[in-house]
C-alpha cells in the first residue's frame, strides 16, 4: 500500500522532501493528558505495553493532535530480557527494574529458550492494531533496545549511573559477556525481522547505554553487535531503513556510518553541521534538539529549531528529532509549535 506522507522514509533513504520530516522519541508519553488516562485505565505501564489495542490508541494519540511525519511502535526496550525470565517490572517514580540478573557466563545456561514469535506476540499484534489505524497516513517505525543496552540492563538489574557491575564483567570476562551480546544480537535481529513482517516501514536500534564505553572498546562491544542485526534484517528486506542511535555516540558517528544502517540518530551533545560534513555522503542523520528547550519560551524554541534547519541546510537526508526522548514535563503545545516550525522551515 502506498503511504500517504512518506517524506521521512525519503529522508532516510537521502532522497528529496517536499518538507523537513519530524518525529519525536517517546512522542506518546507522559507529557500528554490522554497517554496519562489510558495508562490510568490499563492499571500500569507494562499492561498498557502488552494490551494490542491499548498500545495502538496511545501510539495514534500525538499524531492526533500534531502533524508528525511517522508515528512510532508504543512499546518498551526491554521487551526481550522480559520474555527472557528476567521478571520486568516498574517501581512508581523509578525506572526498570528486574527481579532477576545474569551478571555471569554460567547464567546464560539458566535462561529458558526463547520464542519471540510466541512470546513477545502482543508486540506484533498492536502493529497490526496501528497500521489498521494509520491507514496509511504516515509510516510506521518499530524498534528494540541495542543488545549492549539490553545486556546493561540485564546485568545491573535496573538503570545506573556506572553500570558497575557490567563494566565489571568487561573488564574481567570479555569473552563471557561477548556470548551474552551475542545471544541478544540474534534475539533482536529476530524481534525486528517480525516486526517488519508484522507491517512496520522502517526500525531504529536504540543504544541508549553505548555512550558508558570507552572509545576503543565501543566498536567491539556495542557497534559490532548493532551491525551484525543491521546485516540480518538487509539480507532479506534491504528496502526497510534502519536507524542507529547511540546516545552520547558523536564521536563514533563515521564508524556508524560504515554498518550499512540508512540513518543515524543525533543527540544534542554532537553539532549537526560538523556530523553532516563527516558522514551525510553516507547516511542520513536525525536530530537533535535538545528536548529541555521545550521547557522554554516559544522565542528560544524558534531560534534552536532554526539553527537545527541551517545546520542540515544543503545536506540530503535530515529527519528532524529531539536529541533523546520528550520528557515527561514537556508543554504540548511548544510541541505543536515545534512541527509547525520544522515544516515551514
Amino acid at each position: 500500500m502506498v503511504i500517504k506522507n512518506d517524506n521521512f522514509l525519503r529522508a532516510l533513504k537521502r532522497q528529496a522532501v517536499d518538507r523537513t520530516p519530524v518525529w519525536l522519541m517517546r512522542q506518546a508519553g507522559r507529557y500528554l493528558p490522554e497517554y496519562r488516562q489510558t495508562r490510568s485505565q490499563a492499571g500500569d505501564f507494562l499492561t498498557l505495553c502488552k494490551s494490542p489495542a491499548l498500545a495502538r490508541e496511545v501510539t495514534l494519540q500525538p499524531l492526533k493532535r500534531f502533524d508528525l511525519d511517522a508515528a512510532i511502535l508504543f512499546s518498551d526496550i526491554l521487551t526481550i530480557p522480559d520474555a527472557m525470565g528476567l521478571g520486568l517490572y516498574f517501581s512508581a517514580g523509578e525506572g526498570p527494574k528486574f527481579k532477576k540478573t545474569v551478571r555471569s557466563a554460567s547464567d546464560l545456561a539458566t535462561l529458558p529458550e526463547l520464542n519471540i514469535e510466541r512470546d513477545l506476540s502482543y508486540v506484533f499484534e498492536a502493529v497490526d492494531h496501528i497500521k489498521t489505524g494509520l491507514e496509511n497516513r504516515v509510516p510506521l517505525i518499530g524498534f528494540s533496545g541495542s543488545p549492549w543496552t539490553l545486556a546493561a540492563y540485564m546485568v545491573e538489574g535496573r538503570g545506573s549511573r556506572d553500570f558497575a557491575t557490567l563494566k565489571q564483567w568487561l573488564y574481567t570476562d570479555p569473552n563471557g559477556l561477548e556470548k551474552l551480546l551475542s545471544l541478544l544480537s540474534d534475539a533482536v535481529s529476530e524481534y525486528l525481522l517480525l516486526q517488519i513482517k508484522a507491517g512496520v516501514n522502517a526500525v531504529q536500534i536504540f543504544d541508549t547505554w553505548g555512550g558508558l564505553l570507552s572509545s576503543h572498546l565501543y566498536p567491539q562491544f556495542s557497534l559490532a553487535p548493532m551491525q551484525h542485526v543491521v546485516s540480518k534484517i538487509k539480507e532479506t528486506h534491504p528496502d526497510i531503513p534502519v536507524i542507529l542511535f547511540t546516545k552520547g555516540g558523536g564521536q563514533w558517528l563515521p564508524a556508524m556510518a560504515q554498518s550499512g544502517a540508512d540513518a543515524l540518530g543525533v543527540d544534542w551533545m554532537t553539532d549537526l553541521k560538523p556530523a553532516f560534513q563527516q558522514v551525510g555522503a553516507k547516511v542520513a542523520l536525525q536530530g537533535n534538539l535538545d528536548p529541555s528547550v521545550l521547557l522554554g519560551s516559544s522565542e528560544r524554541l524558534q531560534a534552536e529549531v532554526q539553527r537545527i534547519l541551517s545546520a542540515a541546510e544543503g545536506f540530503n537526508g535530515h529527519v528532524f528529532n529531539l536529541g533523546h526522548g520528550i520528557t515527561p514535563q514537556a508543554n504540548p503545545e511548544r510541541v505543536a509549535e515545534l512541527v509547525g516550525l520544522v515544516h515551514q522551515g
